[in-house]
């Protein structure tokens, strides 16, 4: 395996497309938009000189792996050689299932298709497809380059060599491969999303503050980051999705997403994208926002 394609040149796209090609894959990083192909050009090529000042790399490699990636806008070109093909597209089923049928119909009959959606149903992906086979998830964390996890997930009808060659190529990338079945959320985002979803319910109903609540996380549990601030930088319109997801997935009440969740994404209050959540980015603090604003509702 050895030529890769990337469908979505995003956060999590060009992050996948920089590890392919820093361990030697030529890559096709597919996207419809240009000005969004160039922008994630611009931040691997950023991020691969991160790793140079590190000492991860040289600048040699650097230059190597920067060249080894291809932009291209039409898939059917983009995907015409690949032997596995990773979608990392926006996170919206309706799209997702759009693409795997377009890929199924232009994909290499032997190709791999992956997603790497974090909470929507393989098994679903991969029935838009004549391949459900060779349909996998390939669930990359962001950071991508940092982040050692990545979590494999199988649909209903994964074959065992499938799910090999994928384990396989994880350890070669330098992840650590963590095998999952498919059901609402996987393992990541199951047992994430509801906690971040309690902390919410916990400012909503004023038991603390923001900061207060992402500090007691992270020195009483030794959390990298709060919830509050973690959900920011996932995008609160992701954490509402995949919440959805999760309720609707089992029918079950306590995976309802907090009504202050709902309200802020409906204010176009995302996070760290739209550069407003619960803490402010767009003049480089991190001042919150939102108490000041419960504090008038009360």
């Amino acid at each position: 395996m050895f030529k890769i394609a990337v469908i979505g040149a995003g956060t999590m796209g060009n992050g996948i497309a920089h590890v392919f090609a820093q361990h030697g894959f030529q890559v096709q990083l597919i996207d419809l938009h240009a000005d969004q192909l160039e922008k994630a050009l611009s931040v691997i090529e950023k991020n691969l000189g991160r790793q140079v000042q590190k000492g991860v790399l040289t600048e040699e490699e650097k230059t190597s792996a920067f060249h080894r990636i291809h932009p291209e806008q039409q898939i059917k070109k983009g995907i015409s050689e690949a032997d596995l093909i990773v979608e990392a597209a926006t996170e919206n089923e309706t799209i997702k299932l759009k693409i795997f049928r377009e890929l199924d119909e232009n994909a290499l009959p032997e190709a791999i298709l992956a997603t790497n959606t974090s909470s929507i149903s393989i098994t679903r992906i991969a029935a838009a497809t004549k391949r459900p086979t060779q349909v996998i998830g390939m669930h990359f964390m962001n950071p991508v380059p940092l982040m050692k996890l990545v979590e494999v997930i199988n649909g209903y009808e994964t074959s065992e060599s499938v799910t090999k060659k994928i384990i396989e190529l994880s350890v070669q990338l330098e992840k650590t491969p963590c095998v999952v079945n498919d059901y609402p959320g996987f393992i990541s985002n199951r047992i994430l999303l509801p906690m971040i979803n309690e902390a919410i319910f916990s400012l909503q109903e004023g038991v603390a503050s923001a900061d207060v609540i992402d500090t007691v996380m992270k020195l009483g549990m030794a959390h990298p980051m709060g919830p509050l601030q973690l959900a920011d930088f996932i995008g609160l319109d992701v954490c509402l999705s995949i919440l959805r997801v999760l309720q609707d997935g089992f029918g079950n009440p306590k995976y309802a997403p907090a009504t202050l969740l709902v309200n802020m994404v409906a204010a176009g209050k995302l996070g760290v994208k739209s550069g407003e959540g619960f803490y402010n980015y767009r003049s480089g603090s991190k001042d919150w926002i939102v108490s000041e604003h419960l504090k008038k509702r009360n």
